[in-house]
């Protein structure tokens, strides 16, 4: 299969600390288009890529982030916990992986840190309590402590291209090969 690849520092768009996919022309509005973004969301040696197969032909764009790939965006309550990635993925809350991370709640899941959204946090909120300097997820029973991490030196930089992208998703649009 021939393959289109586009490196992340030729893609025309990223993804910013809330999850949210931007351009040189501000933040997506297409819930489609949004949609469609984060369910194509892959990972390989050379780092998060979104991707498509069209007319035969493989379109793979490398692309920056502000600070992680992978989000929460919903907390299913039912039997169990589940908590629903922006890739479509759905995982059983474990309580041990979450810590938190200048204000912002966190679970690991292999090597994958993944970022509550705000909504996800809203959601969860009422599990979480305060206890003396600990924030601690109580589950009906047993309770948790959430070990805060410290913030990171790391800098995060971005080169924002000023070509403008359209909503289609073919590569001319997604990035400069």
């Amino acid at each position: 299969m021939k393959e289109i690849i586009i490196k992340k520092e030729n893609a025309v768009f990223w993804l910013d600390k809330s999850g949210c996919w931007r351009n040189s022309g501000g933040k997506f509005r297409k819930k489609k288009i949004i949609d469609l973004f984060h369910h194509s969301i892959g990972k390989d040696d050379h780092g998060y890529f979104v991707s498509q197969t069209r007319d035969g032909v493989l379109e793979k764009v490398y692309f920056p982030y502000e600070d992680t790939a992978l989000f929460v965006f919903a907390v299913l309550f039912n039997d169990d916990i589940l908590l629903a990635l922006n890739t479509g993925e759905k995982l059983p809350l474990d309580p041990e992986s979450l810590y938190v991370k200048d204000d912002n709640l966190y679970l690991t899941h292999g090597h994958e840190r993944i970022k509550f959204s705000e909504r996800a946090l809203m959601q969860i909120s009422s599990m979480l309590k305060e206890d003396g300097d600990h924030l601690v997820i109580d589950l009906n029973g047993p309770r948790f402590y959430i070990p805060e991490k410290q913030a990171s030196s790391e800098s995060w930089a971005l080169t924002i291209v000023s070509t403008n992208v359209g909503e289609g998703f073919t590569p001319s649009r997604f990035g400069r090969g």
